[in-house]
């Protein structure tokens, strides 16, 4: 069983609503999410003018390769209406690996770890919640050692309007 690390982001919509159905559909399409992240709301990154930004992290356990993994992603995305116009810009849904086991991956459109997750407090403070020992299988430091040193000027805070939600919470 392959652990995969995922990040989840949204800020057009119902937020809430569209980090609940990527997570149905990870669960049912990639594999079991073995644990989530609280939510975290965060300031939009890259492009400042526009809504701010949910996050999540997920462990799933997964059968699938890294390759697999990736056309799912995209499949999940496109489904639920992204439409890639403007990097950094306002999105329905973002999904990315961030880690596959300790892999190393360097392809053209394959990189694992992902990498920029040293340099975003909106990736590195919800793997926090469950994954703080995890070890950078390239740089050679834990969550933790990177989000301390994390340049990084946007605070990612938790965001519980909506208890109910049934995604919010690292217990799962």
């Amino acid at each position: 069983m392959n652990k995969v690390y995922l990040h989840t982001g949204t800020n057009l919509g119902d937020r809430t609503a569209n980090l609940l159905q990527a997570n149905t559909l990870i669960q049912s399409r990639i594999g079991d999410i073995l644990q989530a992240s609280r939510i975290y709301q965060t300031a939009a990154w890259g492009i400042e003018d526009q809504p701010d930004f949910l996050n999540q992290a997920l462990l799933v356990g997964s059968k699938l390769s890294a390759r697999e993994i990736l056309l799912a992603i995209a499949k999940i995305e496109q489904e639920m209406g992204r439409i890639r116009i403007v990097r950094w810009g306002e999105r329905l849904i973002d999904i990315d690996i961030l880690f596959f086991n300790d892999e190393i991956i360097q392809e053209e459109d394959l990189q694992i770890p992902h990498p920029e997750l040293q340099n975003r407090n909106f990736v590195l403070r919800p793997l926090m919640d469950f994954a703080s020992a995890l070890m950078h299988p390239v740089l050679g430091q834990t969550i933790t050692d990177l989000w301390q040193e994390c340049q990084d000027p946007l605070e990612a805070s938790i965001y519980e309007p909506n208890k109910k939600s049934g995604i919010t919470g690292h217990e799962q």
